[in-house]
């Protein structure tokens, strides 16, 4: 049964902001357990291409690069799938953007630009890519859509980037809407929490060894979250160790959440 039950073989994966951080992670983690083909998206052509290649060494991975903050963006990646599959298994909405600045001089660019990649982005590529998803699934064959949310959609803590949090509790309902309204699609909809990791947006904090340490020091299991920790989890969700969850928000966080 082991063997089985975590296995990718034959899935085809989409991973949206895929170039780097998390999406990077949760893409290696799918080739590595044996995805047939992974797509990365991201807004950054050359990023895009040179993580393909460099994921590649894993299994097959093709960059879709393009910008998916717009309808049009959400369209062009939509087509380039329908012209290379007939079905996908998995779709990843990981892209995602912060911005942070005092209460008082936070601007309205930095909510929308927030709230637009971070809930809009997902609801609306989900629905242009349901054809795919729904083609060729099953009961005892899922699809399943993974949604990156953040423990920031869960506490009371701002961090001076006050659309994060909001963005991130409104894609967490997103996933619960969606869920019920697909299963009867055989579409399984989920979402990660993660807490803090390493990645482009965390620098702040990682390259200040005093903020770090005290964090790390705060964190129940006093440490930031590796690769694998989130790999692990979006291979879960992703394969029949995860045929029968759907509508759940999964902390990823090392107990953060148990002390904020």
């Amino acid at each position: 049964m082991i063997n089985t039950l975590f296995t990718m073989e034959g899935k085809i994966c989409v991973v949206t902001g895929g170039s780097r951080g998390l999406g990077y992670y949760m893409a290696q983690g799918f080739l590595e357990a044996g995805a047939a083909r992974v797509y990365i998206t991201a807004r950054k052509a050359a990023a895009c291409m040179e993580a393909a290649e460099e994921l590649s060494q894993f299994g097959e991975c093709i960059a879709l690069p393009g910008d998916i903050s717009s309808l049009d963006g959400i369209q062009d990646l939509t087509a380039g799938l329908e012209e290379r599959e007939e079905s996908i298994d998995v779709l990843v909405n990981n892209a995602g953007a912060g911005w942070g600045a005092p209460l008082e001089e936070f601007p309205e660019k930095g909510w929308d630009k927030v709230m637009n990649l971070n809930v809009k982005t997902p609801f609306f590529l989900t629905q242009a890519l349901l054809p795919l998803l729904r083609q060729g699934k099953s009961a005892d064959r899922t699809a399943s859509v993974i949604n990156i949310g953040s423990i920031a959609g869960m506490v009371g803590d701002s961090i001076f980037n006050y659309s994060y949090g909001p963005s991130k509790a409104a894609i967490h309902q997103v996933t619960r809407n969606l869920a019920k309204d697909l299963s009867e699609s055989h579409i399984r909809v989920n979402a990660i929490a993660p807490g803090r990791f390493f990645s482009k947006m965390t620098e702040y904090v990682s390259n200040n060894k005093k903020l770090f340490d005290e964090e790390c020091a705060a964190i129940p299991l006093h440490r930031w979250g590796k690769a694998e920790d989130i790999a692990g989890v979006a291979i879960m969700l992703a394969s029949r160790a995860g045929a029968f969850i759907t509508g759940q928000i999964i902390p990823v966080d090392g107990g953060t959440t148990l002390v904020s």
